[in-house]
């Protein structure tokens, strides 16, 4: 009879199975839990049933998990009346058989579903190890002043795990039932009531369907996640609360606790040294990390967004925008956010405002990267991504390679990407990723025997394929995608292949759409349904997973003999060093400029030091060489030709004023601020003895040089100055016979200055005097020659007439040419006038020297107004004004420079300083040498090392 019953349920199952509502669909018994197969059908071989996966965060390769259970109706099966009822001892024993398996079968469904459970659970909650340092140490020993069994009694007991059990009261109803057949009565009534009770249990039972008991598991596997989940939400916040009471006991406020860099964030440090680090050790290319390469508008950023989970790249159709290497680090985080490493700002990744400053602030990175005439730069722009789920690895997006150079490109630009490219992929610990795009003939790639070139084994090269679903739909043979997936239309070899979606081609798309449309795509796609692929080579999720576990693999394997590496390096310097400068310390190019700098602010407090003396000295003496020339020339001359001294005195006056109108004041600032650049030049190029460190010149003449070029003298000082020096020329009155005395040396130096260059520009001339010319074995030229006789003529002239005028007149320059033609020499008149303009010179230089000598006892005169005596002096009164506004106008600068001029310089020199601190470039500039480039890599190494060291160090505590 159970035979028959059984064969009964095969014919059953078999026309559920081969009975069709329109579209093929699986048969309700392949629904059900392997458990309840077990029971309802005993004779389907459980093996070929498996039961579905659960759909789990935490689940590893595959996305395609999800798959939704399709409901289906049983087909009602009617039995008909058992016509047979003498057997109703063997239906009895048949119905407690069966609910015995019907007892055994949901204890152990019941218990295998809450282990699975607890499981699943178990896997999703977050391995808290390594957070252990954000909660303070004293929350550790908490269980010392709290006591915990109170917060386990809100843990889950025995009562709610019995409830997860089936339900036994059913059980118990069944038992009632077979009570019945026991029950006093008639024999004939009980016999019928049993057989019949027996036929009804049967229909009852048949009628419960395997899907509404999947569906019961289902609802009790809910309710618990979502007990599970409140008891999370609940022991969490109870944390967040005990730990905000114990920082508020903390009398001092909230500990300021050193936090811990995550692992991906020191080995990304390490590289971002290693990227400004000499490329002639050739080290810095040896760390792994993954070369994201592929065809312009292959996909690549795409795939880095969806790894990135983030729109983080700007975007352009058909426009190269990739312009310079970025290389972003990926790391977990509580917040999805991204910054850049020379920047504090933290762009919100979940705002709409922020993403769209990121992808500005890319481009103008880029754009700023590039050099004027290119198009791509070697730069690399460094980016980290922090955020829940993130795999954790260091990625670099290149440039997409190009086939053809288009207009507005430079024309190297193909050479110069295929440079950047090779210079990533050639380290030999770099993970090359790969994209090539599906929707193109793979006949058009070029990375992929770029690729071949710099990995031919294809031991660390992973290939993605993008936009499967346009391939899929474009191309005509499917199985054309999975020769390009295995590798076989390529010569390139690889880890693995993947293909991936990207989206629908629409830039506006979000990450979470992407991730629905790959999925669902993935889903319904020939390519799995007819095992092309497989479901760990699809979706970019199963792609990140993959990289990250090849990425660290690789890092695990190579950074011990990196850093063993740098260890040789760093010995190396540190002996070259030892050898060469053994009595200097190792300053890098920062603490050689800081040291520079120093020393020149201390430079410059040294130009407050000079005594007011020696300012009014070298103001004085420099200002007099400046306007001597038009004194002598412009005013004094012009006024001595006058004939009394009422006339001399009034040109004076006239040429001093128009002269301290227009021209002194300026010239006297101008020789102030040349003054106070030559002091502060001296002070900066002055050596110092065995201090003197010639490393510093460049560095000092650049900050002399752009101090002075920043420096304006006040607009003012002209104005004041020249009030001053107008005062000090219109006084007369000299005091005393001192001032007599001065003025009359102060004549006397100036007049014989130019005598001797007039003695001087006269011997040039007319040529070397018989003397010299006996000595020196010299003789005259035709030229000089002419001009000495012209010389003796105009000296006969002046012997007649030593009162004579300043010019001749057209008629002595006749007489002097008639009379040197007469001995045969032709003369031009210019040239008589030149002659005669140097000889007049002398003879009045000397006249008014002479006449100082007579106005030496001249003051008692002066004093008399020189009433009752034929001795005039005007001259030295000139002379001595001049001399008191030189005094006068040396004082007035003097003042300016002390007390504004030099701090407005210091302040100059600050800011250059500060400048050049900023300007990198400006300091490799100007600090130059192999003592310097020696110290630089010494520190870089060093640093490289001790990261690297600590990198390990926190490797192996992770392990």
């Amino acid at each position: 009879m159970w035979r028959t019953r059984a064969a009964a349920a095969c014919v059953i199952c078999r026309s559920l199975a081969n009975s069709s509502y329109g579209v093929k669909r699986k048969s309700p018994l392949q629904n059900l839990h392997l458990v309840s197969r077990s029971i309802h059908h005993p004779y389907y071989p459980s093996s070929k049933f498996q039961r579905p996966p659960l759909r789990i965060s935490t689940q590893l390769f595959s996305s395609l998990n999800r798959l939704p259970l399709r409901k289906t109706k049983l087909l009602d099966v009617k039995y008909g009346y058992q016509s047979h009822r003498n057997f109703w001892l063997a239906r009895l024993a048949s119905r407690l058989l069966k609910l015995r398996y019907l007892v055994l079968g949901s204890a152990v469904g019941g218990g295998y579903t809450v282990k699975k459970t607890y499981d699943q659970w178990k896997d999703m909650m977050p391995d808290l190890d390594e957070y252990k340092w954000i909660v303070p140490d004293f929350i550790w020993e908490l269980d010392e002043h709290i006591d915990f069994e109170k917060l386990l009694k809100a843990l889950p007991d025995a009562d709610d795990l019995a409830k997860l059990l089936p339900d036994f009261d059913k059980i118990g109803e069944s038992f009632t039932s077979l009570k019945g057949f026991f029950s006093p009565g008639p024999p004939g009534e009980t016999a019928f009531r049993a057989t019949d009770q027996a036929y009804d249990n049967d229909k009852q039972y048949k009628k419960v369907s395997d899907k509404e008991k999947i569906d019961q598991l289902q609802e009790e596997l809910l309710r618990t996640q979502l007990k599970y989940q409140r008891m999370l939400e609940r022991l969490e916040k109870e944390n967040k609360e005990l730990r905000k009471l114990v920082l508020q006991r903390d009398d001092k406020g909230i500990h300021q606790r050193k936090l811990k860099k995550s692992l991906i964030d020191m080995y990304s440090e390490v590289l971002d040294i290693l990227s400004d680090y000499d490329a002639s050790y050739n080290t810095q290319d040896h760390l792994p990390r993954v070369v994201v390469v592929g065809d312009q508008s292959a996909g690549k950023t795409s795939v880095l967004e969806m790894i990135a989970q983030a729109r983080i790249f700007p975007r352009g159709s058909g426009e190269m925008m990739t312009r310079s290497p970025v290389k972003v680090t990926l790391s977990e985080g509580p917040h999805h956010v991204a910054l850049f490493k020379d920047s504090s700002r933290e762009f919100d990744l979940t705002k709409e405002e922020d993403l769209a400053a990121l992808r500005n602030e890319i481009e103008i990175r880029m754009r700023n990267s590039v050099k004027e005439g290119c198009t791509v730069s070697t730069e690399t722009i460094s980016l980290s991504v922090k955020g829940p789920g993130l795999q954790r690895m260091v990625l670099v997006d290149l440039p997409g390679v190009i086939s053809t150079v288009t207009s507005g490109m430079a024309p190297d630009t193909k050479e110069t990407i295929f440079s950047i490219s090779k210079a990533y992929m050639q380290n030999p610990n770099a993970i090359i990723l790969c994209i090539q795009d599906g929707s193109v003939d793979a006949e058009r790639s070029i990375v992929t025997d770029l690729v071949s070139q710099m990995d031919p084994q294809g031991k660390r090269t992973i290939f993605v394929l993008t936009k499967v679903d346009l391939a899929e739909k474009n191309v005509a043979s499917p199985s054309r995608i999975q020769q390009i997936i295995e590798g076989k239309l390529f010569p390139m070899k690889a880890l693995g292949y993947f293909a991936v979606v990207t989206g629908k081609g629409n830039s506006s798309e979000s990450i979470e759409s992407i991730k629905e449309y790959e999925e669902e795509f993935f889903q319904n796609s020939k390519l799995l349904k007819t095992c092309m692929l497989k479901a760990h080579q699809v979706t970019t999720k199963n792609l990140s997973l993959a990289v990250s576990d090849c990425f660290w693999k690789m890092v695990r394997e190579s950074v011990e003999q990196q850093a063993d590496a740098f260890k040789a390096t760093r010995f190396n310097l540190e002996t070259e060093w030892k050898n060469n400068y053994p009595r200097l310390r190792e300053l890098d190019r920062n603490e050689l400029f800081e040291k520079a700098k120093n020393e020149i602010l201390d430079e410059v407090i040294s130009l407050t030091q000079v005594t007011p003396k020696h300012w009014e000295e070298i103001l004085q003496k420099t200002l007099w060489e400046r306007v001597s020339t038009h004194v002598i020339e412009n005013i004094y001359l012009p006024a001595a030709q006058t004939m009394n001294s009422g006339t001399f005195n009034t040109t004076v006056d006239i040429k001093l004023k128009q002269w301290t109108d227009k021209q002194l004041p300026n010239k006297a600032v101008e020789v102030a601020w040349e003054t106070l650049q030559e002091e502060f030049s001296r002070f900066m190029t002055e050596q110092k003895g065995k201090e003197h460190d010639d490393i510093f010149d460049k560095l000092k003449q650049a900050v002399k040089e752009e101090s002075i070029k920043r420096h304006k003298w006040n607009e003012r000082a002209e104005d004041s100055l020249r009030v001053i020096q107008h005062n000090a020329l219109e006084d007369r009155s000299i005091s005393d016979k001192q001032q007599w005395d001065a003025a009359i040396h102060f004549m006397e130096e100036t007049l014989q200055s130019r005598l001797k260059d007039t003695e001087s520009v006269i011997e040039d001339m007319v040529g070397p005097d018989w003397k010299k010319r006996w000595l020196y074995w010299t003789g005259r030229t035709k030229e000089q020659n002419i001009r000495n006789e012209t010389k003796n003529e105009l000296e006969k002239l002046i012997k007649c007439s030593e009162e004579h005028a300043a010019y001749l007149a057209n008629d002595e320059v006749t007489t002097v040419r008639k009379n040197l033609e007469a001995r045969g020499i032709t003369v031009d008149p210019c040239l008589i006038k030149d002659t005669w303009h140097q000889i007049y010179r002398r003879h009045f230089l000397k006249t008014a020297l002479n006449h100082c000598n007579l106005c030496r006892r001249g003051f008692y005169y002066y004093q008399r107004h020189f009433v009752d005596s034929e001795l005039e002096c005007n001259d030295i009164v000139l002379f001595w004004r001049i001399q008191r506004m030189l005094a006068i106008t040396a004082n007035t600068l003097r003042q300016q420079l002390t007390n504004t001029e030099v701090r407005r310089l210091e302040k100059n020199v600050k800011e250059v300083l500060e400048d050049f601190a900023e300007d990198n470039d400006k300091k490799v500039k100007l600090l130059t040498g192999k003592r310097v480039q020696l110290a630089e890599d010494l520190k870089k190494v060093r640093e490289i090392q001790e990261k690297l060291e600590a990198f390990i160090e926190a490797l192996h505590q992770e392990k």
